[in-house]
């Protein structure tokens, strides 16, 4: 019995012992198949990515086939191309000026409908950023950023060919059309020419001739040819004064007000008279020193036919007929019609007057002193027609 009992049990080791190795030649082929199977899964892959790889090659050869093919839409003024025939429309009416596409808010138009689109964002986006120097709001900081250059000077867009500076690279864009000298848009009615990028120029010059003078201040009813000037004349209500010297603080309604002022302080004086050599600092005022040589008096008066070689001047007589004095004396309330005469007046109170040397006598003004000094140096002014020298009381009775 012991003998069958310690077979048996060899038997059964046996049999642990067959099963088990069994169990691991099993495990070792299942190990085989996966990693067959894995790598027959890598193969696959690779092979996808190579012919996706080539698919996408071939798309984008094809797809840049076709981009060359479809740019065949040229513009035959600025010779620009595009890959659609609608979208050579919409850029043709900018060499046209048509803008078919009208903001019902603002009355502002354009000439092609995305263009209105992305504008009437500015209407319905709240309003966030504001300018801590004037209050004026944006929708999108960036705006306020360019605005700001307003206040601060700032121009970091500068020209390579000329030097000139922009605030924004719009201007300096449509500065550069300058320098090539094209200017495709000509009055014909006087042949005067404008350059590309100022389309807008040729229209409001055009209302030159036609009198035309569409922009009405909704305050004081008077009208101007473009909105530009519209929005400056606004700030006279407004009293806005944006443009502030970086030197003294005084403030202007006008960019060209403070370019002429900071001439006060730099002394330039970049325009001159080729006639006497006289400097100013800026191209008015040299047009009205222009008018003393030549005598002419553009600007007359509607009411007595006065003319006046400058416009500052015939508004100052204009307010002889309305009697408006807006000059006031702070110091006894005496309104003065003009300016100069208020610095005049001033004199009186700042005690700012003028001694003769020679006998001590005083003179409110010096232009009555000059007069006075002649009295000492025995000169008489000459009359033009006798030459003969008389005081100016004798020649009013001096026969001609």
């Amino acid at each position: 019995m012991a003998f069958i009992k310690e077979e048996s049990e060899d038997i059964r080791i046996e049999e642990v012992f067959s099963l088990k190795q069994d169990t691991e030649e099993q495990t070792d082929l299942m190990a085989l198949k996966e990693e067959k199977q894995e790598m027959k899964k890598i193969e696959q892959n690779d092979f996808m990515t190579v012919e996706k790889s080539i698919q996408a090659e071939a798309s984008s050869q094809k797809k840049a086939q076709k981009t060359k093919s479809n740019s065949c839409f040229t513009c035959h003024k600025c010779g620009k191309s595009f890959n659609k025939k609608y979208k050579l429309k919409d850029h043709m009416k900018a060499h046209t000026g048509v803008k078919p596409f009208t903001c019902d808010q603002c009355g502002k138009s354009f000439s092609c409908k995305a263009s209105l689109k992305t504008h009437m964002r500015l209407h319905t986006v709240e309003k966030l950023f504001t300018c801590s120097v004037c209050g004026k709001s944006f929708p999108y900081k960036s705006h306020l950023d360019t605005h700001m250059r307003i206040h601060t000077g700032e121009k970091p867009f500068s020209c390579k060919l000329c030097g000139k500076s922009f605030t924004n690279k719009s201007h300096l864009d449509s500065h550069m059309k300058v320098h090539t000298g094209e200017k495709p848009f000509t009055c014909d009615q006087c042949g005067k020419s404008f350059s590309f990028p100022y389309k807008s120029n040729l229209n409001y010059h055009m209302r030159t001739h036609t009198g035309e003078k569409p922009f009405c201040c909704k305050l004081c009813g008077k009208s101007f040819s473009n909105k530009r000037v519209l929005k400056s004349h606004m700030r006279i209500h407004t009293e806005e004064k944006p443009f502030l010297c970086d030197q003294c603080g005084q403030c202007f309604r006008h960019k060209l007000t403070l370019n002429s002022h900071m001439r006060t302080h730099t002394g330039e004086s970049p325009y001159t008279c080729t006639l006497c050599g006289k400097s100013v600092s800026n191209k008015s005022a040299l047009n009205g020193h222009m008018r003393r040589h030549t005598g002419e008096k553009p600007f007359s008066c509607t009411l007595c036919g006065k003319s006046f070689s400058l416009k500052e001047s015939l508004k100052g007589h204009m307010k002889t007929h309305t009697g408006e004095k807006p000059f006031m004396c702070a110091q006894c309330g005496k309104c003065f019609a003009l300016k100069r005469t208020l610095t005049k007046h001033m004199r009186l109170h700042s005690r700012e007057i003028s001694f003769c040397l020679q006998c001590e006598k005083s003179f409110k003004y010096k232009s009555v002193m000059d007069h006075h000094l002649k009295t000492h140096s025995g000169q008489k002014p000459q009359c033009s027609v006798s030459g003969q020298r008389l005081w100016k009381k004798k020649q009013k009775n001096h026969p001609p």
